[in-house]
């Protein structure tokens, strides 16, 4: 009797469990623009919001405008002084070129459209 005993309340366990499992995700519900506004018992409503997200690119880091701009940088301040002074060009026309490279390729993939505003509706 001990082992039926134990396979009930075990029965009885994973019924709970489950019972809990799908009120939570009744509860987890997601809302689109269409429930804006709408009240619950609890007090709640839904409340949604606009949020700017950002599409896949094939660069999101930047880091080809940043190499290109650094290069062209680089032999740009290497045409100016002579000795160490002409190292120190070169070094500060790779770090400006890139700094410029990297904000030109940020500022093309904005105007071409690679952020997205999504509305993003919870229930608070």
């Amino acid at each position: 009797m001990n082992t039926k005993t134990n396979t009930h309340k075990s029965l009885l366990g994973i019924c709970m469990l489950s019972l809990l499992a799908v009120t939570s995700m009744a509860q987890a519900r997601s809302y689109g623009p269409e429930d804006e506004g709408r009240r619950f018992n609890d007090g709640t409503k839904v409340r949604c919001k606009k949020v700017e997200v950002e599409k896949n690119s094939s660069d999101p880091n930047r880091v080809g405008g940043t190499a290109v701009g650094a290069v062209v940088g680089g032999l740009l301040g290497n045409q100016f002084g002579s000795g160490s002074g002409k190292k120190l060009a070169t070094v500060g026309g790779a770090v400006a070129g890139g700094a410029t490279g990297r904000y030109v390729q940020g500022r093309r993939q904005e105007n071409n459209g690679n952020r997205v505003t999504k509305t993003v509706c919870e229930r608070r």
